[in-house]
């Protein structure tokens, strides 16, 4: 291939030893190897105009799964012991109830049904919506923290404060919900 000065440009087998050779003995990361073939990819189609339409059998860095690391039970319990108060709980329900951190500080007292022991968790990964237990030991606690929260909730509204903020447009439709106890947050 010829490029417009008389230079010869890189052929397709070039791009394709190159991106071999990152592959086996560049010792770069599998996102380093796909960012040099989709560049490469740019560079022929925009740059020299040509289509690599033989690229489908080059070699590709696949990203390598991770199991998560997470805790044993003894580790857990050991962390537990070491935890008081509103500090524990919010563990406790993150571990009992399997949140994610992000669901878990925009619980709301709604999203409790002590009676059921469910937790509603809303917008949860890939914004949606699930159901997860609530451990039966847990509400006594649960229980002590709703009332802090309505006890700080209460001296928030006397002194002109106390809204939460509502998703979507929802304080269109409701403007007072705000305001109520069933839409603050679990854990302050």
């Amino acid at each position: 291939m010829s490029g417009g000065d008389g230079e010869t440009l890189p052929s397709s087998a070039d791009a394709r030893a190159y991106l071999s050779y990152l592959a086996t003995r560049g010792n770069v990361s599998a996102a380093t190897q796909n960012q040099a073939f989709n560049a490469l990819l740019f560079l022929y189609r925009n740059v020299f105009s040509v289509e690599l339409s033989d690229m489908g059998n080059t070699l590709r860095a696949k990203q390598g799964r991770k199991l998560p690391v997470v805790l044993s039970v003894d580790e857990t319990r050991a962390i537990l012991a070491e935890l008081r108060g509103t500090r524990r709980l919010m563990l406790e329900l993150l571990y009992g109830g399997g949140l994610r951190l992000g669901e878990l500080v925009r619980l709301r007292v709604k999203d409790l049904d002590l009676d059921g022991g469910s937790i509603t968790v809303r917008e949860g990964k890939g914004n949606n919506d699930r159901l997860t237990l609530l451990a039966k030991r847990l509400v006594p606690g649960v229980r002590r923290q709703i009332a802090e929260v309505r006890s700080v909730h209460e001296a928030d509204l006397l002194a002109g404060a106390g809204e939460a903020p509502l998703p979507n447009a929802l304080h269109l439709k409701y403007p007072n919900a705000s305001r109520e106890l069933a839409w603050q947050f679990v854990c302050c």
